[in-house]
């Protein structure tokens, strides 16, 4: 059983500046998804439905929420048999230097790491959302007797230079590592994609303890997995392979998504509200785990005629998270945490809206991103005029999501009645 000799850890401490200013106050992996989650779920999901439960998550970058979502939210493995994830924020154990890179926060943890006893270490990006079952990767590890084995998806080749670019044998072994390329290779079976690294990495622990103290000696090292410690191992007396990635989603087309930039992160949120949506949250054979909110079921109120106000509290194509309140106003293709209210009139259109937002009667947002815990005043218009966004709005992402960051007050109109509410609300 993996869970006897694996041992994983969770890189959390990415600043997540492309998901500014989503990230301004909270790690990337603590930014909300799909209403009810944080990105790092579907990690710490995949471990569980993996039968892994010694788990270390480090931090670094603004860490207090994501360590108060996982002490709450993520407590009930059973530490009478050996189980726990514990965070570790940097301890500066053997130096002054906060983490340098991937490989250098895994290094400057070893104290806890070799502690645990594994034969074998999992290594995680805490910030990107899919399903994989890591179980069969490690016996893919060991079938192989690797002294490190990489997790790998092919993409379009267009899409490539974002990544860390690999080539294989007929035998799984790696024979080619490049990082983040301007001409990506393409893979000899299909020119049009290429095999990139997931990121995912399973090692010999002492193989591994052996190449992290080496390269901390190296002060020209960037310190990092993908950069530095794979690239080196490759071509010598190391068995380094590529494992191709199993999709537990059970679509068409794997699904494995970086969500660290404003764009892709609002796509990623609408997908999930469409009827057959890439990613499936509704399986109950592999759950997304998370802490639930404590609110009250969402509620819909006002169904009036046109003769009547012509109010009517109603989301269609949508996700309404717990505790939220249609009051009179219109919800279509949106996503909305908890706590949400709209009021009478208003209508949100594409838009992804954090817990505990308010929108004012007879407003209209349309592909907008909201943070936590902002009120949207009576009439504001938000997402019908680019360069009027432009002006208003400080954050504008280049495919034109307006980000309101979390506290932000945004000024009222003057004339707020003069806005027209849509239609059919």
């Amino acid at each position: 059983m993996p869970a006897q000799n694996l041992f994983t850890v969770i890189m959390a401490g990415g600043k997540g500046e492309r998901l500014h200013p989503l990230t301004r106050d909270r790690a990337k992996p603590a930014v909300p998804f799909g209403g009810t989650y944080r990105i790092i779920d579907f990690t710490l999901s995949n471990c569980i439905n993996s039968g892994l439960g010694q788990i270390l998550v480090l931090t670094q970058y603004k860490s207090r929420s994501l360590e108060m979502h996982i002490k709450r939210g993520w407590n009930f493995l059973p530490s009478t048999l050996g189980q726990y994830i514990d965070v570790v924020p940097p301890q500066q154990r053997i130096g002054p230097e906060w983490y340098r890179g991937t490989a250098d926060a895994v290094y400057q943890n070893f104290y806890s790491i070799r502690a645990v006893g594994k034969p074998y270490c999992l290594i995680l990006a805490g910030d990107h959302v899919y399903k994989m079952d890591y179980a069969k990767m490690f016996d893919f590890h060991m079938d192989r007797k690797a002294d490190v084995t990489v997790a790998a998806i092919d993409v379009p080749v267009e899409e490539g230079g974002n990544f860390g670019i690999i080539q294989i044998d007929k035998d799984s072994r790696i024979i080619g590592f490049q990082e983040k390329p301007k001409n990506p290779r393409p893979m000899p079976s299909n020119p049009k994609r290429c095999l990139v690294s997931m990121g995912i990495y399973i090692f010999s622990s002492d193989i591994m303890y052996d190449r992290l103290a080496e390269n901390a000696r190296n002060e020209s090292s960037r310190h990092d997995f993908g950069k530095d410690i794979i690239p080196s191992m490759i071509g010598g007396d190391y068995r380094v392979y590529g494992y191709v990635f199993q999709d537990e989603n059970k679509k068409e087309t794997k699904y494995w998504r970086d969500v660290g930039a404003i764009d892709a992160y609002w796509e990623a949120n609408m997908d999930l509200v469409n009827i057959s949506p890439q990613f499936n949250l509704y399986d109950h054979n592999w759950p997304v785990r998370t802490l639930h909110s404590e609110s009250p079921p969402p509620k819909f109120v006002f169904a009036q005629s046109a003769r009547e106000g012509g109010r009517r509290g109603m989301a269609l194509d949508s996700i309404v998270s717990p505790g939220c309140i249609i009051s009179g106003g219109k919800v279509e293709g949106s996503v909305l945490g908890p706590d949400v209210r709209i009021n009478s009139y208003s209508y949100v259109f594409e838009s992804i809206l954090f817990d505990g937002v308010e929108i004012g009667r007879h407003c209209r947002v349309r592909r907008a991103i909201i943070d936590k815990g902002v009120s949207v005043p009576e009439g504001t218009v938000i997402g019908y005029d680019p360069e009027e966004d432009r002006r208003r709005f400080k954050h504008v992402s280049p495919g034109g999501i307006v980000v309101i960051p979390k506290g932000e007050r945004i000024a009222p109109l003057k004339k707020a009645h003069s806005i027209s509410a849509p239609r059919n609300i």
